[in-house]
Formats: C-alpha cells, structure tokens, sequence
C-alpha cells in the first residue's frame, strides 16, 4: 500500500479510495498555466484528489 511520510516530524498516512479500496498512487498534475501540484490519484477510476501535507509541506510517496 503506497504510504505518504512527511519527513519533518514522522507521521505517515495510509490512502485508499474509497470508491475502488485500491491504494492512490502518486501523481503530479499540470495546471494550464505550467504550475504542477502533486496528487494522490486512482489506478482504477482515476479519481484524483490534492495529495496529504503535514507541517505546511506535501507529503512525500514511497511506494
């Protein structure tokens, strides 16, 4: 299961969609304008959702 860490203080969230139950992989997203966000989003329904921050910072994917 793709687990999201953030590295400043240790706390790890585990994701599923709640549509599918299948871990959210990590993603980035182009916005029109050229600005990339990075995602959690859905192998399956390729649902998408903003990824998990922790201390004002994304966290970060191992998979």
């Amino acid at each position: 299961m793709t687990t999201y860490k953030c590295y400043q203080c240790g706390m790890s969230v585990k994701a599923n969609c709640g549509q599918c139950d299948i871990p959210l992989e990590n993603g980035v997203l182009t916005l029109d304008y050229g600005t990339q966000v990075q995602i959690s989003q859905c192998p399956s329904c390729k649902g998408k959702i903003k990824s998990p921050q922790c201390c004002g910072e994304d966290m970060a994917c191992t998979v």
